[in-house]
C-alpha cells in the first residue's frame, strides 16, 4: 500500500467506503455510483498488482454479488453490468484470493442472463465479457459455455445481426463432446426460436426480467398451455370457436414438449423435437404466411452462417464417433426446417455438404449407418426434400463402395435396396400413380424428379458392382430391365446400357466406375494415371484405348503426344 500514490489511494479509499455503504443500503442495486466504484477498484488492483490491496476489496465484492443474486427476483433493475463487472474480478484475481468462481459464472447464467438475455445492453456486455476471457474459461471452465449453449442462442436470436460478429467469436467455446450433438439442431431451430420468444413476449410482456425456465416450471400450467396455444395454433384459449375446445386438448399433449424443448436455458442433451405435430406444423406455415419481423428475417440470414462455422470445427476438430452420431440428425431434420424457401435451400444445401463430407472421410460410415440410410431411401417418394435426399445418398452409397472393401455384407444389403427402389420406378411408380390427378406442370415436376433418381440409382448399382464384383450379375439383370424398358425419359435407359457396355471392359470400368482409390489402401485402378507423376512414368503405365490412335512402338511416344495440345 505504501507504493501507491497519495491521490490513488484517495481513490482507492473512496470507492471501498463507497462499496461498503452501498452493501448496507436496501436500495444498493439502483446506485449507478456502485458500478463505477467496482469497476475503479478493479482497475487499481491490476495497475498496483498488490495482493493487500486484492485482499481488501475481495470480501466487499463477494458480499455484493450475493445480495445481488439474492435481489434478482424482487428487483425491477439490471444486475447485469455490476455482476459481470465482478465476476472479471473474481476471474482476475481469484488465484490471489483462493477463490473458485465457477459458482459464480453458472449462477450469474441461471439466475441473471436467464431473466436479461433480452436486455440489449446486458447481451452485449455478457458477449463482450466471454470474449475478453475466452482463454481463461475454455482451460479453467471448459463446460460452462457448452452447458449454457441454449441461453446463449436464445440471446443472439433476440438481439439479432448487431451481436452477431461478437457472438461468432464465442461459438466455438460452445462445442464439446456434450454439446456437439444438441447443438445442431438448436442452430438450425433459429427461426423457430425467434417465433417462440416472440409470442411468449406478445402473450405476457416484455421478456427482460422475467425467466422464461419459472414459466415453464409454473405451478399453474394453464398459464404455459395459453402461451403455447397462442404459439401454435395461432389463436389463444379466449377465442372460442366451434370446435376450439376439442383442438386444445388435443394438441396441447404434443406441442407442450416442443416449446420446452426449444426454450430451455442449459443443455440436458439430445432431446426429440416433435415435428410430427400438425399443431407445429400449422403454427410454422402460419409464421411464413404472416408478415415477418425484422427479428426473425435476421435469424433467417445468420442461421446458415452459423451453420458454416459448426460445419468448419465439425470436420477439423471432431471426432468419428460424434460425427457417426451426427449423419442420421442431418438426415432427420433435412426435411424437417422452418418452411421458408431461401432459408430451405441455404440450410439444405449446407446439411447435404456436410453429410457427404463426412462420408468422404470416413467411408464407412455408410456401412455403419446402413438402417437409417435404407430407411431414407424407402422415404425417397414422401416429398421433394426427402426426394433430393435419397437422391444424395444414392450418389454416397456408389462413390464409397457402399462403405469399402470390408463391408461386403452392408454392400449387399445396401444393392438390395437400390434394386428395390429401381424396381419400384419401373413397375408401378408411387410418383407416377397421382400424376393424373395433378396438374401439367406439376406432373412434369414429378417425372423429372423421378427420371433424376433413377439416374443416381443405376449409376450406384453399376458402381457398387464395380467395387464388390460379386454383384456383377445382379448389377447387369437390373440395367437390362432398365435398358430394355425404354420408358418415357431416354436418359434413363441409354444410361443403363451406357453400364452394361462398360461393364464388358472391367479395366476400363474400374478407372470409371470404381470408387476413389489409393495404392495405401489396396484399391488401384487400372486404367487410371496420376498425372502429376507424369514426369517419371513410361508411357506403358497409360491406358491402350488413350494410345488407339498412334503408331510405333511404345517407347516412341511422349506425353505431348497423348495429351492434346494447349
Amino acid at each position: 500500500m505504501g507504493m501507491m500514490g497519495e491521490e490513488k489511494y484517495k481513490a482507492f479509499d473512496y470507492h471501498i467506503r463507497s462499496l461498503s455503504s452501498s452493501a448496507r443500503d436496501s436500495n444498493f442495486a439502483n446506485d449507478p455510483s456502485l458500478l463505477n466504484s467496482v469497476k475503479s477498484l478493479c482497475d487499481l488492483c491490476r495497475s498496483e498488482k498488490s495482493e493487500d490491496l486484492i485482499a481488501r476489496v475481495y470480501p466487499h465484492l463477494n458480499r455484493i454479488f450475493q445480495r445481488c443474486l439474492s435481489s434478482t427476483s424482487q428487483s425491477q433493475t439490471s444486475n447485469g453490468l455490476l455482476l459481470l463487472a465482478i465476476l472479471q474480478f473474481f476471474l482476475d484475481f481469484g488465484d490471489v484470493v483462493l477463490h473458485d468462481a465457477d459458482p459464480n459464472l453458472r449462477t450469474f447464467f441461471k439466475s441473471c442472463l436467464s431473466c436479461e438475455f433480452a436486455d440489449p445492453i446486458v447481451a452485449e456486455a455478457t458477449l463482450d465479457f466471454l470474449n475478453a476471457n475466452k482463454k481463461k474459461l475454455s482451460s479453467s471452465f471448459p463446460t460452462l459455455l457448452p452447458q449454457f449453449f441454449p441461453l446463449l442462442l436464445k440471446l443472439i436470436a433476440w438481439n439479432g445481426e448487431k451481436l452477431e460478429k461478437s457472438f461468432c467469436r464465442v461459438f466455438p467455446g460452445l462445442i464439446s463432446q456434450g454439446s456437439f450433438l444438441p447443438l445442431f439442431p438448436s442452430i438450425v431451430d433459429l427461426p423457430i426460436l425467434v417465433v417462440a420468444l416472440e409470442k411468449v413476449e406478445k402473450s405476457s410482456g416484455s421478456l427482460v426480467g422475467s425467466s422464461i425456465a419459472s414459466i415453464q416450471k409454473s405451478t399453474a400450467p394453464e398459464m404455459l398451455l395459453a402461451l403455447m396455444d397462442e404459439a401454435y395454433t395461432g389463436s389463444t384459449i379466449g377465442d372460442g370457436g366451434a370446435d376450439s375446445e376439442s383442438e386444445d386438448s388435443s394438441t396441447m399433449a404434443v406441442a407442450d414438449p416442443f416449446f420446452i424443448e426449444l426454450l430451455k436455458d442449459e443443455n440436458d442433451g439430445l432431446a426429440e423435437r416433435h415435428w410430427a405435430s400438425p399443431a407445429v406444423a400449422a403454427a410454422l406455415q402460419a409464421a411464413v404466411s404472416m408478415p415477418m419481423s425484422d427479428r426473425l428475417k435476421q435469424a433467417l440470414r445468420m442461421t446458415p452462417r452459423l451453420f458454416d462455422m459448426y460445419t468448419a470445427i465439425a470436420i477439423r476438430e471432431v471426432n468419428d464417433s460424434l460425427i457417426c452420431a451426427l449423419v442420421p440428425l442431418l438426415m432427420t431434420r433435412y426435411s424437417n426446417l422452418f418452411p421458408e424457401k431461401l432459408f430451405l435451400y441455404e440450410v439444405q444445401k449446407r446439411i447435404i455438404e456436410l453429410m457427404l463430407a463426412a462420408f468422404n472421410r470416413s467411408p464407412s460410415f455408410i456401412a455403419l449407418l446402413k438402417k437409417p440410410i435404407v430407411d431414407r431411401l424407402g422415404e425417397a417418394y414422401d416429398s421433394p426434400a426427402k426426394t433430393e435426399l435419397a437422391l444424395q445418398l444414392c450418389w454416397a452409397i456408389g462413390e464409397h463402395g457402399g462403405g469399402g472393401e470390408a463391408h461386403k455384407d452392408a454392400a449387399r444389403e445396401l444393392f438390395e435396396s437400390l434394386e428395390l427402389l429401381l424396381y419400384e420406378n419401373l413397375s408401378s411408380s408411387r410418383l407416377g400413380l397421382r400424376e393424373s390427378a395433378l396438374g401439367s406442370d406439376s406432373a412434369k415436376s414429378r417425372k423429372s424428379s423421378q427420371s433424376r433418381l433413377l439416374c443416381f440409382v443405376v449409376t450406384a448399382i453399376a458402381k457398387l458392382a464395380t467395387y464388390h464384383r460379386e454383384l456383377l450379375p445382379r448389377a447387369r439383370v437390373s440395367l437390362t430391365k432398365v435398358a430394355r424398358s425404354r420408358i418415357s425419359d431416354a436418359r434413363v435407359w441409354k444410361r443403363a446400357r451406357d453400364y452394361l457396355g462398360l461393364m464388358n471392359e472391367p479395366g476400363i470400368c474400374l478407372s470409371i466406375l470404381g470408387p476413389c482409390g489409393s495404392p495405401s489402401n489396396g484399391m488401384r485402378k487400372p486404367g487410371t494415371v496420376n498425372w502429376s507423376e507424369g514426369g517419371t512414368k513410361m508411357i506403358s503405365h497409360l491406358p491402350f484405348y488413350l494410345l488407339g490412335a498412334q503408331e510405333g512402338p511404345p517407347h516412341d511416344f511422349s506425353f505431348r503426344d497423348v495429351l492434346p495440345g494447349r
